[in-house]
């Protein structure tokens, strides 16, 4: 099976080359930084360009993990936020249906309510996945935490590494509460939706807990010796649950909050396990 991953060195895109790569023969495409040397270069933005690479490579699978996932750097840069989370989800789709590939979109929450730039870049990347031809999966998670082989991106769990590593303030804040989405269970999924042919599903990925960034940082950093301090920021995201039911209706991996943060921190005992190259 040879797979097409694009946003291989991102955060959740570097993850899931690594996971995959294990069981399946993974072309990694990457723009910006370059964390493996057998990563291809690819602006997604280049309709021309994405249709040389399917056409070279001749995947069966596509998976899109390539977007930016910063909802205030959407909303400073909607247009490219456009072009780069939803025009190139487009172009992609179309030259998927022309090849006969499927697609794996890495999609969000903040498609199922979607009120701000970033929401509505993934709502509508989802339909446009929709329309693929040879079959598609829709994968929604929540706030990702996990170890990948990129530390470099500021996403949260790597924010918590800096404050393991570089002793930098860990003060989370207490008011957002959210599902938490485990990286290594996205990957899990990932495997057995090609494994077990299932095809044109929408699925949230997440734990049925409702959690804050306090909540997380503490209960990892804990059991480090490192003492987080609460606050509150008056977040006033709205809470969105997920329907977790397609996981169990589809026979996929569920797993509680609690067992989330033992595989997590096991991870950073075991990190140098994540290394590319």
């Amino acid at each position: 099976m040879k797979i097409l991953l694009t946003g291989a060195s991102s955060y959740v895109g570097a993850r899931l080359y690594l996971d995959l790569s294990r069981d399946f023969e993974v072309i990694g495409t990457c723009h910006s930084t370059k964390l493996s040397s057998s990563f291809v270069e690819l602006d997604i933005t280049d309709a021309a360009a994405l249709e040389d690479i399917v056409r070279q490579f001749q995947p069966e699978i596509i998976i899109h993990a390539a977007a930016n996932a910063n909802a205030r750097w959407c909303e400073a840069n909607p247009e490219l936020a456009i072009s780069l989370n939803q025009t190139a989800t487009q172009n992609l789709v179309s030259v998927a249906n022309k090849h006969k590939e499927k697609i794996i979109l890495i999609s969000s929450y903040a498609a199922i309510n979607p009120i701000n730039v970033y929401g509505k870049t993934k709502a509508q990347s989802e339909e446009y996945v929709e329309s693929t031809s040879a079959g598609f999966a829709v994968l929604r998670p929540s706030l990702i935490i996990g170890m990948s082989p990129n530390t470099i991106n500021d996403r949260p769990f790597n924010r918590i590494l800096k404050n393991l590593d570089q002793g930098t303030k860990a003060e989370y804040d207490t008011s957002w509460k959210f599902q938490p989405s485990h990286l290594g269970h996205i990957s899990e999924v990932i495997r057995i939706i090609i494994q077990k042919e299932i095809w044109n599903e929408i699925i949230s990925i997440a734990v049925q807990e409702l959690k804050s960034r306090f909540d997380i940082a503490s209960d990892i950093l804990s059991q480090f010796g490192v003492s987080v301090v609460p606050f509150d920021a008056h977040d006033t995201t709205p809470i969105i649950e997920g329907d977790l039911g397609r996981l169990k209706k589809l026979k996929l991996p569920q797993y509680s909050y609690r067992e989330i943060i033992d595989k997590i921190v096991q991870e950073i005992k075991d990190r140098e396990s994540f290394n590319l190259d």
